[in-house]
């Protein structure tokens, strides 16, 4: 550990008003600049660089061929009922969903998961008016038809495939891939979609394992924000080789050099991201936590010899007395601190800023 400080602390100052022999208890007047020893909790966070960025990124394909309409605006999010696009008069819209469609939903279709699945949309957006269930039946026509008159559509109270596009949550809408009066097939690329839930992509050291665990607080530094916001780790996946940097295919073989776990955050507080899209921010997990523990200012630690640390107590009179300590945490500019004759108030030298 006193090696570690060592380098921690830099090149320490032997003391910050004594003579090169004085005597390690001689007391000497001081009148300098001085920092208090306090006690309470420290944690040391290891610091990771991290992507802001749309959860979920996709194409979305047209389910169509013919001549392309309509398409949505970038930048606007689709909302559960929302209109999606339209080709060659057929149009797509929104609903909420796990599991894609992948049938015609009609009069006579056999029981399953996507009927309960589409009846629980539509009991969401007011239409189904009975208890969602598997089976397709004249509650379900019933509620097609209610929703197809509030669309302006033809109400036959069937849902052709393609018709429908099912998404677990609202959709962002981002760069356009075609353009209104291109010619569409079930293959062609209409836009960039995402959810419009935002999270934090990061890799950690294989070194730094330990601290990727889902559930641990996270906290979030935006770039030119001077205040912070927090996040919650939500996935980890399992250890991959690093991808090598773009450029040269010299440079890409390189990948198998490094091994990093990738990590998911999610803020906490999507105010605090507020005009921000995409951005590269910095993430500080919780690696160690000391609980009520006396701790000074990185610098007022002195280097006493070249294994041994102290700091330089004042006294009332203003008389300074070097006191050896062991050092413990290091967290940002504090270090934790132990050592016969420190308590809590007392003050210690500190360099001049």
């Amino acid at each position: 550990m006193a090696a570690l400080a060592m380098v921690a602390v830099g090149a320490v100052t032997l003391s910050a008003c004594s003579g090169g022999s004085a005597d390690a208890q001689t007391p000497q007047s001081f009148d300098g600049a001085t920092a208090t020893i306090t006690r309470g909790d420290l944690s040391g966070e290891t610091a990771v660089q991290g992507n802001l960025h749309y959860a979920d990124s996709y194409d979305l394909k047209s389910a169509f061929t013919g001549v392309i309409t309509a398409l949505p605006t970038p930048g606007t999010t689709l909302e559960q009922g929302s209109h999606v696009y339209t080709v060659a008069g057929n149009s797509a819209y929104l609903l909420h969903g796990a599991t894609p469609a992948w049938r015609d939903f009609s009069e006579g279709m056999s029981d399953g998961a996507d009927v309960k699945q589409l009846e629980t949309a539509l009991s969401e957006l007011g239409y189904f008016q009975a208890t969602p269930n598997e089976h397709f039946d004249w509650n379900t026509i019933a509620a097609i038809k209610r929703w197809q008159k509030a669309l302006g559509l033809t109400q036959d109270g069937t849902l052709p495939l393609g018709t429908v596009l099912f998404a677990p949550e609202d959709v962002r809408v981002g760069a356009l891939k075609s353009r209104v009066g291109d010619t569409a097939t079930p293959e062609t690329e209409l836009f960039a979609a995402s959810s419009s839930r935002q999270v934090i992509s990061a890799n950690l050291k294989l070194s730094d394992q330990s601290l990727g665990v889902v559930g641990t607080k996270v906290t979030i530094r935006l770039p030119g924000a001077a205040s912070t916001t927090t996040g919650t780790i939500t996935s980890v996946e399992p250890p991959r080789d690093k991808p090598g940097e773009e450029g040269t295919k010299e440079k890409s073989k390189e990948s198998s050099g490094e091994r990093i776990i990738p990590i998911t955050v999610t803020p906490d507080d999507t105010e605090a991201l507020e005009g921000t899209q995409e951005a590269s921010v910095s993430l500080g997990i919780t690696s160690q936590t000391r609980t009520n523990v006396l701790s000074v200012p990185l610098g007022a630690l002195v280097a006493l010899t070249t294994d041994q640390f102290g700091v330089e107590v004042v006294d009332d009179n203003g008389q300074v007395r070097r006191v050896p300590v062991t050092v413990g945490l290091f967290a940002g500019d504090r270090v934790e601190i132990s050592g016969e004759g420190l308590a809590e108030g007392q003050r210690v030298v500190v360099p001049n800023r």
